[in-house]
Protein backbone atom coordinates (compact mmCIF):
# COMPACT_ATOMS: atom_id res chain seq x y z
CA UNK A 1 0.00 0.00 0.00
CA UNK A 2 1.20 3.33 -0.57
CA UNK A 3 0.57 7.13 0.31
CA UNK A 4 -0.10 9.92 -2.17
CA UNK A 5 -0.24 13.32 -0.88
CA UNK A 6 -2.10 15.98 -2.42
CA UNK A 7 -1.24 19.50 -1.57
CA UNK A 8 -3.80 22.31 -2.35
CA UNK A 9 -3.02 26.03 -1.86
CA UNK A 10 -4.44 29.02 -2.92
CA UNK A 11 -2.33 30.85 -5.67
CA UNK A 12 0.03 33.42 -4.15
CA UNK A 13 -1.93 36.24 -5.73
CA UNK A 14 -5.28 35.08 -4.04
CA UNK A 15 -6.29 36.90 -0.47
CA UNK A 16 -5.89 34.52 1.87
CA UNK A 17 -8.56 35.98 4.64
CA UNK A 18 -7.75 32.64 7.19
CA UNK A 19 -4.27 32.85 6.56
CA UNK A 20 -3.98 36.66 7.72
CA UNK A 21 -6.41 35.93 10.65
CA UNK A 22 -3.94 33.55 11.75
CA UNK A 23 -0.74 35.83 11.11
CA UNK A 24 -2.24 38.42 12.82
CA UNK A 25 -3.34 36.20 16.08
CA UNK A 26 0.11 34.55 16.37
CA UNK A 27 2.03 38.33 18.21
CA UNK A 28 -0.82 37.72 20.29
CA UNK A 29 -0.09 34.15 21.48
CA UNK A 30 3.79 34.95 21.74
CA UNK A 31 4.84 33.46 18.17
CA UNK A 32 7.23 36.74 16.75
CA UNK A 33 8.82 37.07 13.83
CA UNK A 34 6.61 34.98 11.54
CA UNK A 35 5.72 37.69 8.45
CA UNK A 36 3.34 35.89 6.32
CA UNK A 37 0.80 32.87 6.71
CA UNK A 38 -0.68 31.16 3.93
CA UNK A 39 -3.42 28.31 4.81
CA UNK A 40 -4.01 25.09 2.33
CA UNK A 41 -5.39 21.97 2.18
CA UNK A 42 -4.17 18.39 2.52
CA UNK A 43 -5.11 15.35 1.09
CA UNK A 44 -3.85 12.04 1.92
CA UNK A 45 -5.01 9.06 -0.76
CA UNK A 46 -4.46 5.26 0.30
CA UNK A 47 -3.62 3.65 -2.69
CA UNK A 48 -3.89 -0.85 -3.31
CA UNK A 49 -0.92 -1.83 -5.30
CA UNK A 50 2.32 0.18 -6.48
CA UNK A 51 1.59 3.59 -7.39
CA UNK A 52 3.23 4.30 -11.15
CA UNK A 53 2.63 6.74 -13.91
CA UNK A 54 -0.21 5.69 -14.95
CA UNK A 55 -2.23 5.77 -11.28
CA UNK A 56 0.05 9.27 -10.44
CA UNK A 57 -1.77 10.39 -14.25
CA UNK A 58 -5.13 9.68 -12.69
CA UNK A 59 -4.36 10.85 -9.54
CA UNK A 60 -3.46 14.40 -11.00
CA UNK A 61 -6.92 14.61 -12.86
CA UNK A 62 -8.58 13.63 -9.94
CA UNK A 63 -6.81 16.68 -8.14
CA UNK A 64 -7.20 18.88 -10.91
CA UNK A 65 -10.76 18.32 -11.85
CA UNK A 66 -12.25 17.75 -8.44
CA UNK A 67 -9.61 18.72 -5.06
CA UNK A 68 -8.67 21.58 -6.61
CA UNK A 69 -10.19 24.84 -8.20
CA UNK A 70 -7.18 25.33 -10.51
CA UNK A 71 -7.90 29.02 -11.02
CA UNK A 72 -7.20 30.14 -7.56
CA UNK A 73 -5.75 26.97 -6.54
CA UNK A 74 -2.71 25.19 -6.81
CA UNK A 75 -1.50 21.36 -6.00
CA UNK A 76 1.36 19.01 -5.70
CA UNK A 77 1.04 15.14 -6.05
CA UNK A 78 3.75 13.26 -4.33
CA UNK A 79 4.07 10.25 -2.99
CA UNK A 80 5.10 9.31 0.91
CA UNK A 81 6.21 6.24 2.29
CA UNK A 82 3.79 4.34 4.50
CA UNK A 83 5.28 2.60 8.03
CA UNK A 84 3.76 -0.89 8.24
CA UNK A 85 2.01 -1.13 11.21
CA UNK A 86 3.50 -3.13 14.41
CA UNK A 87 1.74 -7.01 13.99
Amino acid sequence: MARVVVDVMLKPEILDPQGQAVQRALPRLGFEGISDVRQGKRFELEVDGPVDDAVLARIHDLAESFLANTVIEDFTVKVEEVAEAAK
